[in-house]
């Protein structure tokens, strides 16, 4: 226990190194690197104990009596916008690189305590949002300094799954989660808020909550598995250095998502799997409000980015090439969160993106030691403006653009 324990101090201490990421929407198509090579299938595998993030009951299937993974992916995002026919005389090409790479580490332990009950903790970023425009796109409107905004979410998760039979498993974690956000160079939405000196230049606020997960894996027929998760909303505490900017007086609270997957074991070496999952963006006022919706911002039906739920379908593919080496693959798409009308405050949050495709592999060293590496491609998207900028702003149009890499690297012991 006492080994847990020092494990698990590890975990939380490397935490406090998390940067923000954007994939879809602004959650992560993928955790652990295994994942991320096959573009985030995990409903119905057991990649590792970082699985447990996606499906608790994963850990149940996992072959070691422990193992740690660690991995750190280097994620670079490309945010622009284009303004045009605005009268105000903001028209031109905005680029939102400044802060140009972010590094996301991760980190996960998984043992069986007996041949029914498995537990592991998984520490990961589930999401967040980065942007920052050295040439602001709202200077002509008072803007001073760099524009742009820094979200970073930090989940650990505590993991325990029960295996029902040698068919099913079931499994239920607690996630904690720690969010920080910053917004600079914003101020002319001051006047469109009931708090005008709590919307941008704050600092960095931070805020905490907590929520569960649920999840089964079965095998219901010779080399098929189905799999199937919930996590729940999470009630954060609100950012009150940002209460005059998100709806709910700084409310940002974390969305409801769920999923399914299965996995086909076609030959021996070779596995397809396929994922769906739901995130509900939309039941996040602050998230799901639309600029000039309702009340002022940070009131309770305030003006937010606008953005919809979304579904995420993932396909992938694993192959044992060889002994002690795996090859995979996989591609993604998802719905557009952000409405053509919505683009104008999305320059700030352009996660816009709909297509990933990865590919990746893991090699054994030796028979308790895996590196793996895995490379995504999220593929350029642009959501052109339609009646997106307000008259108080000159109107015209926002169009918004996100295209992304990330290269992951991994390790795995078994002990």
């Amino acid at each position: 226990m006492s080994q847990v324990l020092r494990i698990s101090s590890a975990i939380a201490l490397a935490g406090l190194a998390f940067s923000a990421q954007a994939t879809n929407g602004y959650f992560t198509h993928a955790t652990s690197v295994r994942a991320q090579g096959m573009a985030g299938t995990s409903m119905a595998l057991a990649h590792d104990s970082l699985s447990a993030a996606v499906n608790p009951a994963a850990i149940a299937n996992l072959t070691a009596e422990q193992q740690l993974d660690a991995g750190v992916t280097y994620f670079k995002p490309e945010r622009s916008a284009e303004i045009s026919g605005n009268g105000f005389g903001i028209d031109g090409s905005y680029d939102g690189n400044d802060t140009e790479a972010f590094w996301m580490p991760e980190l996960g332990y998984a043992r069986k305590h007996s041949d029914v009950l498995s537990y592991g903790i998984a520490l990961y970023g589930n999401g967040g949002m980065n942007t920052d425009y050295a040439n602001n796109p709202f200077a002509n409107f008072g803007a001073q300094g760099n524009a742009g905004v820094n979200l970073e979410q930090m989940f650990v998760t505590g993991t325990v799954a029960y295996r029902l039979n040698e068919q099913h498993a079931l499994g239920l974690g607690v996630t904690w989660v720690r969010q920080q956000f910053e917004a600079t160079g914003i101020q002319p939405f001051a006047g469109m808020s009931q708090d005008g000196s709590k919307v941008s230049d704050q600092g960095t606020d931070t805020s905490t909550g907590w929520g569960v997960k649920l999840g089964w894996q079965g095998k219901v027929a010779e080399g098929v598995t189905l799999g199937a998760s919930w996590s729940s909303a999470i009630d954060t505490d609100a950012f009150d250095r940002y209460a005059g900017l998100f709806a709910e007086n700084g409310g940002f609270d974390i969305p409801e998502n769920y999923g399914a997957g299965v996995a086909w074991q076609v030959i021996p070496a070779l596995t397809l799997a396929a994922d769906w999952q739901y995130i509900a963006y939309g039941s996040v006022r602050s998230i799901a409000n639309e600029l000039n919706e309702g009340g002022p911002l940070g009131a309770d039906n305030g003006s937010g980015f606008g953005w919809d739920d979304i579904n995420v379908y993932k396909l992938g593919a694993e192959y044992a090439l060889q002994q002690g080496l795996t090859l995979r693959a996989g591609f993604s798409y998802c719905d557009q969160p952000i409405p053509s009308s919505q683009t104008f405050f999305n320059i700030l949050a352009p996660g816009v993106i709909q297509k990933h495709a990865s590919v990746g592999a893991s090699y054994a060293v030796n028979a308790s030691n895996e590196v793996s590496v895995a490379y995504t491609h999220g593929f350029e998207e642009t959501v052109k403006g339609s009646n997106s900028i307000p008259t108080s702003f000159g109107g015209g149009e926002a169009d918004i653009t996100m295209f992304q890499n990330q290269l992951a690297l991994g390790w795995q012991v078994k002990f």
